[in-house]
């Protein structure tokens, strides 16, 4: 095994992966930025903005959110979360439930229009990635192992405070 081949994390990965890993930020970039720009064939599919994608992707996995728990799974912050939930909640894609005997808890859920939504926006998506790779699936696995840790590691290590962005030394 070469060891390219090898897998290699944390300090002992070094500079001499560094270059791979910047090309594949940008390959991740440059496949959402196509994804994102194209429309839909279904007619019935309805595009939303990135953050309405975030928190209805959220409530694919949580079906009962509290506005709470969908603010800190989508890095969203509050007030922004609530301009996106108004959003989906005119487009009949999402309800809130009011759940505590105060009237004040609230938990949100897609709609079933929500969810045949997300159902066609996938089947699209699924559809424009297998077209671009010629169907080939001999790689998918491995993609998603990676791409899934990816996703695990950027969540779980994501700066508490998006008001100040954080500082670079030059």
């Amino acid at each position: 095994m070469t060891e390219d081949q090898t897998h290699q994390t944390g300090p002992t990965a070094g500079p001499k992966h560094e270059q791979r890993w910047a090309e594949l930020a940008d390959l991740v970039l440059i496949i959402s930025r196509e994804i994102q720009f194209r429309r839909y064939t279904d007619e019935r599919a309805v595009h939303l903005s990135q953050s309405e994608g975030m928190v209805m992707r959220h409530l694919k996995r949580d079906s009962a959110a509290t506005p709470s728990r969908i603010a800190t799974a989508t890095g969203l912050q509050r007030t922004n979360l609530s301009t996106v939930l108004r959003g989906l909640e005119e487009k009949g894609f999402i309800e809130r439930h009011t759940h505590s005997a105060d009237g004040r808890g609230v938990t949100v859920h897609s709609t079933e229009h929500g969810r045949n939504n997300t159902t066609l926006v996938r089947q699209e998506w699924a559809t424009t990635l297998s077209d671009a790779a010629d169907h080939d699936t001999q790689h998918l696995d491995a993609a998603l192992t990676l791409l899934t840790a990816m996703e695990n590691g950027l969540t779980r290590t994501r700066p508490r405070n998006r008001a100040t962005p954080p500082t670079t030394e030059t």
